[in-house]
């Protein structure tokens, strides 16, 4: 049996907003909604924080350390790097690569993306590399050994950064399948990541409005339902610009 490892890239020093994965929602840092979610992924088998050896990451560590999960302290700037040690401290056969950013991922999106990798023969399965699900929602998933040989293939500074951004454009060395959203959930420029201010005002809103309910697994299908109904809601986060991989 593959172990399946979820690798999560947080740091505190975001140059758009500092220490954004521990701000807090509902006295919880918005992290912890990220990791509760990945704990209800069955096929994952392990969750480690793959962080960097910066001071200032201290307390995400603490934290990680507090919610049970495994830490990796390694390279701030080769995040590819990294990843893939981050993986090897945990005897990870299969990394399922998450960002801190997207802490209301929907655990049922994460699975799809396991099962499509298990059962297909492609080096690189993702729902982020052609966009259709709202940005927020990212997994991608590969193998330890096929992301550590596009490490030896690139020492591009945009390659180091953006983990799988090798592996993304040499799709004749290592064959795509891409998870595309149903039309009901078919919205590609809603911002539902972490970036900015404003995006942890969205975020906070709709963790809160659904905690209320008692709905804290709340789906892509239940959240993008509740903005459409509450479209003064987008107008929060609606002027920020997306850095994308360039």
């Amino acid at each position: 049996m593959k172990k399946f490892v979820a690798t999560i890239e947080a740091r505190m020093t975001s140059s758009r907003l500092h220490g954004k994965v521990l701000l807090p929602v509902l006295g919880r840092p918005i992290l912890g909604y990220l990791i509760d979610r990945l704990k209800k992924v069955q096929s994952i088998n392990e969750i480690v924080l793959a962080t960097t050896i910066n001071e200032a990451d201290n307390p995400v560590v603490e934290f990680a350390k507090s919610e049970g999960i495994s830490v990796f302290r390694g390279s701030e700037d080769d995040v590819l790097l990294r990843v893939v040690d981050a993986a090897k401290s945990v005897n990870a056969d299969v990394i399922v690569e998450i960002t801190g950013d997207c802490p209301i991922i929907d655990p049922e999106i994460i699975d799809q993306c396991i099962q499509l990798y298990k059962y297909n023969n492609a080096s690189y399965v993702g729902n982020a590399h052609i966009r259709s699900y709202p940005d927020g929602m990212d997994v991608q998933v590969f193998s330890l050994n096929d992301l550590e040989k596009s490490g030896n293939l690139t020492n591009d500074k945009l390659d180091r950064e953006h983990v799988s951004l090798y592996m993304r454009n040499h799709p004749e060395i290592f064959p795509h399948l891409h998870l595309v959203a149903p039309t009901s959930v078919f919205w590609p420029e809603l911002g539902l990541t972490l970036d900015e201010k404003q995006d942890f005002e969205l975020l906070k809103s709709i963790i809160e409005h659904f905690n209320s309910i008692k709905k804290p697994y709340f789906s892509i299908y239940e959240c993008v339902s509740y903005l459409k109904e509450n479209p003064k809601l987008l107008e929060i986060n609606k002027k920020v610009l997306r850095k994308g991989d360039t």
